[in-house]
């Protein structure tokens, strides 16, 4: 079985040198050298190009913040509209019962809660069950 080596693979160190600065195509002229009229063709060339990249980035830019606005209002819209809605403010409606005492007619309970005494109590020494007290 193959030794796991640690670290780096092999031919993954990194190629910049600390000390040099890195080179730009198309800048090894010596300007020194130049005459001024092709200095200034060169910096207008130079200012051509930027604006061109300006107007590329600026036309990228605003189309993604057009998007992050279609987003922001849809967000906007939703919590609007969740602060907006009228909360309730009556109580709920009381459950319908669901048993009815054998004996009392009057006495009935929704089977939420604790087993109420009088069912308890007639259900006590008899065969009958909660399914005996549903109302039909």
């Amino acid at each position: 079985m193959a030794k796991k080596r640690r670290g780096r693979p092999p031919g993954s160190k990194n190629k910049k040198k600390a000390g040099r600065p890195a080179r730009v195509k198309g800048l090894t002229k010596n300007f020194a050298k130049m005459e001024v009229g092709q200095l200034r063709d060169y910096i207008g060339r130079l200012e051509e190009t930027l604006a061109a990249k300006i107007q590329q980035q600026r036309e990228f830019l605003e189309g993604q913040l057009a998007g992050l606005q279609v987003y922001a209002n849809n967000k906007a819209g939703a919590a609007i509209r969740a602060v907006m809605r009228v909360p309730r403010t009556g109580k709920r409606a009381k459950p319908a019962p669901k048993y009815q005492s054998k004996k009392d007619r009057k006495l009935k309970w929704t089977g939420r809660g604790m087993l109420p005494n009088w069912m308890r109590a007639e259900m006590k020494g008899t065969k009958l069950t909660k399914d005996d007290f549903l109302i039909k």
